[in-house]
């Protein structure tokens, strides 16, 4: 699993001198000047432990000059070493947060530009219909076929074009169309689009969106047939009614006209939709609910209802990979007894629809829902679980071994760190143990699936220990005289100086055991979370 990428920024710079990223101009000059007493070269004479107090000597200095100066320390906030290192031109042409911002964006821009201008969009979908009575009745299994196709392409800042085709076959009897989309961002709250299809459908269009206010949109259509020469005008009202929520109105006018009314809401854990439709010859209403149950599984329940439709439909499915989601749906309705298998994979998708029944006999219909799912649970449990963590094994295996290089060095600079900080940390332990006051006695940095529960930290085997640093030395150096312990929110303790990174990509979490007043607590926290020791609620 890898790490979230949208939270606060990077603020290494800030752990570095264990200061608050809201840390005031004072307290950054007071915190460099105790950092730099202790790192600064000339107070050793080995030449090894002088080598190693240069190199983190430097580390402090390179800190306190990006976040002593005003115009660095903003750009450093808003992106990080980033923004230090993307060669903007410092000086009185950027000497305020909105124009460092303002260029900052536009070389992101640029950079975003190039990326996508050198790759296209391709999706794409298969979809083979199976039949079981056809099958039974010796006509062969596969009742029709259709595949569809798509290439997106940003061919410049404001212009994009898509070229798509489909093709589809039931029974002895077929056909085909192509397809070309151009589109132009007239303004930022404006866009154009040209259509033309050839084939089934040939027809001209052309469709134009617009943003009316900050919660609404309109588009508005006119599309001509090629082979009658009708035309289809359509509208369409979008309404954002809450964070989570929105509605639209689609209004249709020609051969086949018809008004429906929709909604879409979608939360963390669970999203819902629904639509009623009314047409000059038809009507019909559909509503489904999915729920996740975690990041990588969710259920679904859809209905349909109609003058052509009446279908009920159960399933879920499961992420099995980064780019890869398998489905598993049931449906019974008018026109059968249904399972239907999907596999989604990046911008392609493979669906297989099975028709097992004509009938909707009860008993029949109960057993091809309870028998299958049965052999899910069943599946999911022998075969495709171990075969996942297996799977999620070697990948973090993998990650490891192409990471090994950079932990080892990471993990040697941390204890020559932890070299120069252990003198003033013992004798800060014995003042504490003289008076009662807090002692860190184990603490343990790195990913959390190793922390996870307090045997495998007791233990620590080969496995584990190699997702994990001991920063007990560290922490007990950042006690303060007063007996107090405090890591700031929002900055990465894997910065803190006789800290690293053990397990690149991975979650981590900051196990630390300590004594205070003759007893004993303990606490867990994630990476990005403030620690504040010592706290009655973690008394053991």
């Amino acid at each position: 699993m890898k790490e979230e990428e949208s939270g606060p920024q990077n603020r290494e710079l800030y752990a570095l001198l264990h200061i608050s990223p809201e840390a005031s101009d004072e307290e950054i000059r007071k915190s460099y000047r105790q950092w730099a007493q202790i790192y600064h070269p000339d107070k050793y004479q080995a030449l090894e432990m002088k080598e190693i107090a240069t190199e983190n000597f430097q580390r402090i200095c390179e800190a306190y000059e990006i976040l002593s100066d005003e115009t660095k320390r903003q750009i450093y906030d808003i992106y990080g070493m980033e923004g230090i290192n993307s060669g903007l031109e410092l000086g009185t042409k950027l000497n305020k947060a909105e124009e460092i911002k303002e260029e900052l964006e536009r070389l992101r821009r640029q950079k975003e530009l190039q990326k996508v201008a050198a790759h296209l969009r391709p999706s794409g979908s298969i979809m083979a219909n199976l039949s079981l009575p056809q099958f039974l009745e010796g006509d062969g299994i596969m009742k029709g076929m259709a595949m569809a196709s798509e290439v997106q392409s940003q061919i410049s800042k404001n212009n994009a074009v898509a070229i798509g085709g489909n093709l589809a076959v039931n029974g002895n009897a077929g056909g085909g169309a192509a397809s070309v989309v151009f589109r132009h961002q007239m303004s930022s709250v404006s866009s154009i689009e040209f259509m033309g299809s050839m084939g089934l459908r040939a027809l001209l269009g052309v469709q134009t969106t617009r943003h009316i206010s900050v919660h609404s949109t309109a588009t508005m259509g006119l599309a001509m047939s090629l082979r009658d020469g009708s035309v289809n005008l359509s509208n369409t009202w979008t309404r954002q009614l809450s964070d989570t929520a929105h509605g639209n109105i689609h209004l249709s006018l020609g051969p086949e006209s018809s008004i429906a009314v929709g909604w879409q809401r979608k939360e963390q854990k669970r999203s819902a939709s629904g639509e009623i439709k009314l047409g000059t010859g038809s009507f019909g209403a559909t509503a489904n609910y999915t729920h996740r149950f975690s990041t990588k599984s969710h259920g679904r329940i859809a209905a349909r209802i109609g003058s052509t439709a009446l279908e009920l439909e159960l399933g879920g499915g499961r992420k099995v990979s980064e780019f890869s989601t398998i489905r598993m749906l049931y449906s019974v309705g008018i026109q059968g007894i249904f399972w239907k298998f999907e596999l989604h994979r990046g911008g392609q998708k493979l669906i297989v629809p099975v028709l097992l029944s004509r009938h909707l006999n009860p008993i029949f219909a109960t057993g091809a829902f309870v028998v299958p799912t049965s052999l899910y649970f069943v599946l999911k449990r022998f075969v495709v679980k171990p075969f996942y963590l297996k799977h999620e094994k070697q990948k973090a295996s993998e990650n490891m071994d192409k990471t090994l290089g950079q932990v080892q060095e990471a993990r040697t600079a941390a204890k020559k760190a932890q070299q120069l900080l252990q003198n003033v940390a013992n004798r800060k332990r014995s003042r504490q143990l003289e008076t009662g006051g807090l002692v860190v006695t184990k603490a343990l940095y790195g990913s959390r699936k190793a922390l996870k529960n307090r045997n495998q930290i007791e233990e620590v085997k080969d496995e584990v220990a190699s997702q994990i640093i001991d920063v007990t030395l560290p922490l007990n150096f950042l006690v303060s005289d007063s007996g107090q312990l405090k890591l700031h929110e929002g900055v990465k303790k894997s910065g803190i100086m006789g800290f690293c990174d053990p397990c690149p990509g991975e979650p981590k979490q900051l196990y630390v055991e300590y004594t205070f007043d003759g007893n004993n607590f303990e606490v867990i926290v994630d990476d990005l979370d403030e620690l504040l020791i010592p706290q009655e609620s973690h008394r053991i």
